[in-house]
């Protein structure tokens, strides 16, 4: 099939791979303007882009793609259908006609849930046992369009943003060549998203990642896991930055890793033992060991397993503990 391909991340990357490794003819490449990124400020490429300059492809990158230039610019093009994946601008109901096949779209999401800029990590946070991808007839509206093909994947316990976003990009370049085989053969059949299922994955920001002990446990574990590896979580320690990138979380007062010499001096400061139940003030550091240390919260207790001081290396508790002695006692609040 010939093809304008339009995506921007590593995401999309993968796609136009197998867009090229099945042997499609890919007329054209859409992908976001080149952007400053690090500390330094450096214009970089999108890995869209770089991946179609090492194929000799054209690439075009628009500001706005619903603009009238950009759009008698695609009308021009050959392509018997668009394919998008993570591309980061909407598409107007013009540019949907230009093609015979129309456009579809590759979504880190089983739809109709998590709509919207952040499927995978939603996907974590809120604890899902199943996530997936979703190829979708587009049409004017953010994800709405008609489910073409899907494909399951049940997350791991210790599932991370970065390991489901790794998943996810292996299943959606799979899902995207069974589709597109399944569309020659004019077998597949669009079916309509129920709207009463309807979710939004909002954008994800740094101000989401700081953790707020009064929640629980479970929440924050995996708050921890679903936002790694960006923006990560963190609190505060001595007024300093530390981010928490491991984290597990506990239930009941047996869990908690102390001495036991120590198990005594920690209840009677801080846990009062009632039943299996933790009960402290959410923040305070209630046990401390040689590889971690566990902060109670509203509901159970975190235990801090790796972690980085702002300015310092990602390190393990245990390393972190070797050169920051006096950071973390039982008894003090952090955050």
């Amino acid at each position: 099939m010939k093809i304008v391909f339009m995506g921007t991340p590593d995401f999309a990357a993968h796609c136009l791979q197998v867009l090229l490794n099945e042997g499609h003819e890919v007329t054209a490449v859409y992908t976001q303007p080149d952007k400053p990124k690090g500390r330094g400020g450096q214009v970089q490429a999108s890995p869209v882009k770089e991946l179609a300059l090492r194929y000799g492809l054209p690439v075009y990158q628009p500001k706005r793609i619903r603009a009238k230039e950009s759009v008698e610019e695609l009308k021009k093009l050959p392509a018997d259908i668009f394919v998008v994946a993570a591309f980061g601008q909407i598409l107007s109901q013009e540019i949907l006609d230009i093609p015979r096949y129309g456009c579809i779209n590759v979504h880190a999401s089983l739809l109709p849930k998590y709509r919207g800029a952040a499927p995978i990590q939603w996907a974590v946070i809120n604890g899902d046992e199943y996530s997936g991808v979703t190829i979708q007839q587009m049409n004017a509206g953010v994800d709405t369009g008609d489910i073409l093909y899907t494909r399951e994947y049940r997350l791991k316990e210790d599932e991370t943003g970065e390991s489901l976003f790794d998943a996810l990009t292996d299943l959606g370049g799979e899902a995207l060549k069974e589709a597109l085989k399944l569309l020659e053969q004019g077998k597949l059949q669009p079916a309509a998203q129920d709207e009463a299922q309807a979710t939004y994955a909002g954008k994800l920001s740094k101000e989401m990642g700081l953790l707020d002990f009064g929640k629980s446990a479970v929440e924050l574990e995996r708050l921890v896991r679903g936002l790694n590896s960006w923006p990560s979580t963190y609190t505060f320690i001595n007024g300093k930055q530390l981010k928490i990138w491991k984290a597990q979380a506990l239930s009941d007062v047996g869990d908690v890793p102390v001495q036991p010499q120590e198990r005594a001096d920690v209840m009677a400061g801080t846990l009062e033992e009632t039943g299996t139940n933790i009960t402290a003030t959410p923040g305070t550091v209630i046990a401390l060991d040689r590889e971690s240390f566990t902060v109670a919260c509203g509901e159970g207790a975190l235990r801090i397993l790796e972690v980085q001081l702002a300015g310092k290396k990602r390190m393990s508790v245990r390393n972190f503990l070797l050169g920051n002695a006096n950071a973390v006692q039982v008894g003090k609040k952090i955050g």
